[in-house]
């Protein structure tokens, strides 16, 4: 057990991120292998070269550079500080336009800006979006379910309620159609999450805070120690993601 317990806590202690940068545990988890979309091929299908684009919620800015449109047409924002610095560094120089910003219903931007606003796991304001796109302009987020890693939490942190109960798609798609937006596709999925090694998980989940709310090792030590005598019998740790994907115009 205390061997276990040193090799668990030092991942704790490494369980910080630069940018949505998960490499740490590159190879000793996957998720989000099977979706039934594919989010980029869905931004690409509506991002034209001269489209006014805007990124929400862009994180380190990586999926956002990765798409190569003119830096002089990009615009993103970023609310969490790490992240702001980084953004700041990294996309300033290229040209992009970009702004702080935490809070989704006080966009700094002015109305009808943009022809695409994407967002991918961040927060979302459906009558804000709508002021600012262009008629004719559409929304794009693939966004993480209030369901998400229940299983995990429950095997770890038992009795802990959802963080975000409200995020799933029958209300979400209400609250877009209530903007005013018409909605081009719509989908849900529950898929798979898979961890190798529990110091894996162990880091995962200080990560992600706002779902495992208070998990240490130290107070999770017993459940951890469960999880480990589950992956040595099945090989794995499997819990389950909950996505669901939103494209909306604006008419």
């Amino acid at each position: 057990m205390e061997s276990w317990k040193s090799i668990w806590k030092r991942e704790e202690d490494l369980a910080h991120i630069h940018g949505w940068d998960f490499s740490h545990i590159e190879g000793r988890y996957e998720e989000e292998k099977d979706l039934p979309w594919n989010y980029r091929e869905i931004v690409n299908q509506y991002l034209t070269g001269d489209a006014e684009l805007l990124d929400y919620d862009t994180g380190g800015g990586e999926f956002l550079l990765s798409l190569g449109h003119p830096w002089q047409k990009t615009s993103a924002t970023e609310g969490y500080p790490p992240n702001v610095e980084l953004c700041r560094e990294t996309l300033l120089p290229l040209g992009i336009h970009f702004k702080e910003c935490q809070d989704p219903a006080k966009i700094p931007y002015p109305d009808e800006s943009f022809d695409l606003i994407i967002n991918r796991h961040g927060d979302f304001d459906a009558p804000e979006l709508y002021r600012l796109l262009k008629s004719g302009g559409v929304f794009i987020t693939e966004q993480v379910g209030g369901d998400n890693d229940r299983d995990l939490v429950v095997q770890v942190l038992p009795g802990t309620p959802k963080p975000f109960p409200h995020l799933n798609l029958k209300e979400q798609r209400k609250a877009f159609e209530d903007a005013g937006f018409q909605i081009l596709r719509a989908e849900e999925a529950y898929r798979p999450i898979v961890f190798y090694d529990v110091g894996a998980f162990v880091w995962f989940a200080h990560v992600i805070e706002w779902e495992f709310p208070g998990f240490s090792v130290e107070k999770c030590m017993g459940n951890l120690l469960e999880m480990q005598n589950n992956l040595e019998r099945d090989g794995k740790i499997e819990g389950t993601i909950h996505r669901y994907l939103i494209v909306a115009g604006k008419l």
